[in-house]
């Protein structure tokens, strides 16, 4: 897995289709449902490269009609994390769709602190904290890194 799409040039109707389909894919492959309002929620995810709060997404949901109670968007956002379809991001507090959906990986974020898009990479597994690790006799099972700083616009470069 390569790239950061956040940050670059893409074609960002592909990307939003290949996610869904994805999603799809893997919901129909472990018998899980991937719910109107789930589905939407991924949508409203995938609409930019920016991170949302639930309330965002929530009051989202709610103009497309489906409720204003925050359990509506907490669920499926729980749903999108917990199968692999989104990520959170603790230090935002907020949840942005995953660019590998269905890959095994250690997700690594890259926050714009100016116009807050969120691109993301993959984190060498552990690689960072491995040699305390193994001191402690502790095995690392996820590693989620999380970097601020600016993006190629923000810095006036080009995308």
């Amino acid at each position: 897995m390569t790239g950061a799409k956040g940050f670059s040039h893409h074609d960002h109707h592909s990307c939003v289709h290949d996610a869904i389909a994805s999603a799809e894919r893997s919901c129909a492959d472990q018998g899980l449902q991937l719910t109107p309002v789930r589905r939407r929620a991924l949508e409203i995810l995938l609409e930019s490269h920016q991170a949302m709060g639930a309330y965002d997404v929530l009051a989202r949901l709610d103009k497309d009609g489906f409720g204003s109670k925050p359990p509506v968007a907490y669920r499926a956002l729980g749903f999108l994390v917990d199968n692999g379809f989104a990520h959170r991001i603790e230090r935002l507090n907020a949840f942005v769709a995953c660019t590998h959906p269905g890959a095994e990986h250690d997700p690594a974020f890259m926050i714009c602190r100016s116009c807050h898009k969120v691109a993301e990479a993959e984190a060498p597994r552990g690689a960072l904290l491995k040699g305390s690790a193994d001191e402690a006799g502790f095995v690392i099972e996820q590693t989620v890194m999380e970097a601020e700083g600016l993006c190629p616009s923000c810095q006036g470069g080009k995308t």
